[in-house]
C-alpha cells in the first residue's frame, strides 16, 4: 500500500534536489473556460518533467549496499533522463532500456546525465530491463508501477494544493498511471471533496476503459499518438489506486492535443510536450461542466522535438 504519508515522505527526502516548479495561469484561458485554473509547470522540472520527482525519491530511498549495484529501468525517454539524474546525484550506474523509435532529444537527455542507454523494439524493454538486472544485480526502479515512484510524483500535486489553496477539479496525465496516481493520494487526502481527472489521448484509451469497467484493459496495440510519453498501458498498482479514488479519465484527440501545445506556446509562452498538453485538451472537452470552478492541473513536461508543429 502506498499512502499520502509516503508523499510526504517522498517531498522531504527530494527536497533540495528539484524544483519546486512556479504555478502559472492564463488569464485567456480561464475567460474561455468560465473557470479559474492553476498550471503546475512541471515542464520546468529537472530533467524538464515531472519523472525527476519519483526517480529521485526511489534512487535516494535504496540502502548504501543495494545502491552500489546501481539501477536500470525501461522508458520512452523521461523516466530515464530521471532515473540517470538521480543515479548521477547519488553516484552509482544506471543502465536504461529504451525504445529504437524513442525521440532523440530524449535519447539525447538520458546520455547527458551519464547513462547507459541499450536499445530494443518497444515490446522487448520489460524483457530486456529483467535481463541486464538479473546480469547486473541492479535494482529495477520501474516508471510508474514502483511504490516510490509513485510517492515522488505526487509531491507535484502536494505543491500545487500547497500553493494555490482551495480546489474544486484536479487533473493529471495518464499514462501508466504513477503520476494520476500519486496525485490521486494526495486529492484524497487534501481535497477530498475535488473531482480527480485523468487526461489521456484518445488513441491509447486503455485507461478510460478500465476505469468504465474497472477492470484493467491491456495497452492498445499498433496505434500512435503525439503524446508519446502516454504511450504505455495504465500499470496494475496505479489502476487500483484510480479506481479507489473514483477518477475520470477524459480522452481527447489528436487535434486537441497539438492544439493545447499552441495555446501554451503563444499565450503562456511555454514549451509544454504533447503528453503534458492533454491536461488542457481534456479541460477543453468538459468545458460545459466546470464553469466557475477551481482547477488545478499539473503540466507534466516540456521535453519535445516539436514533430506536432508539422501537424
Amino acid at each position: 500500500m502506498i499512502t499520502f504519508a509516503d508523499v510526504c515522505t517522498a517531498a522531504s527526502r527530494i527536497r533540495g534536489h528539484v524544483h519546486r516548479t512556479p504555478v502559472l495561469t492564463s488569464a485567456t484561458f480561464d475567460r474561455e473556460l468560465g473557470a479559474r485554473t492553476f498550471w503546475k509547470c512541471e515542464n520546468l522540472q529537472k530533467c524538464g518533467a515531472f519523472k525527476a520527482r519519483g526517480a529521485m525519491n526511489a534512487v535516494l530511498a535504496l540502502p548504501a549496499d543495494v545502491a552500489r549495484a546501481g539501477v536500470v529501468t525501461h522508458s520512452s525517454g523521461n523516466h530515464g533522463a530521471a532515473l540517470a539524474y538521480a543515479a548521477q546525484v547519488r553516484g552509482i550506474p544506471c543502465a536504461v532500456v529504451m525504445p529504437d523509435s524513442a525521440p532523440d532529444v530524449k535519447v539525447l537527455a538520458v546520455r547527458h546525465y551519464g547513462a547507459e542507454i541499450v536499445f530494443c523494439k518497444i515490446a522487448e524493454r520489460e524483457a530486456m530491463s529483467a535481463r541486464l538486472q538479473r546480469e547486473r544485480g541492479a535494482t529495477l526502479i520501474h516508471p510508474f508501477e514502483h511504490p516510490d515512484v509513485i510517492a515522488g510524483q505526487g509531491t507535484a500535486m502536494l505543491e500545487l494544493i500547497e500553493d494555490t489553496g482551495d480546489l474544486d477539479v484536479l487533473i493529471a496525465p495518464v499514462g501508466g498511471g504513477g503520476l494520476c496516481a500519486g496525485s490521486t493520494l494526495v486529492a484524497q487526502a487534501m481535497r477530498p471533496r475535488a473531482a480527480m481527472l485523468g487526461a489521456e489521448p484518445k488513441n491509447v484509451d486503455d485507461a478510460a476503459r478500465s476505469m468504465a469497467t474497472g477492470v484493467r484493459q491491456p495497452r492498445v496495440e499498433g496505434t500512435t499518438s503525439l503524446a508519446d510519453g502516454l504511450l504505455t498501458g495504465i500499470g496494475e498498482r496505479a489502476f487500483a489506486i484510480l479506481l479507489a479514488g473514483k477518477v475520470r479519465v477524459v480522452t481527447v484527440d489528436e487535434a486537441a492535443i497539438v492544439a493545447a501545445c499552441r495555446f501554451f506556446a503563444e499565450r503562456l509562452k511555454i514549451v509544454v510536450e504533447p503528453s503534458g498538453a492533454t491536461v488542457l485538451a481534456a479541460l477543453r472537452a468538459i468545458a460545459p461542466e466546470l464553469r466557475g470552478r477551481r482547477i488545478g492541473a499539473v503540466i507534466s513536461g516540456g521535453n519535445t522535438d516539436f514533430r506536432w508543429l508539422q501537424s
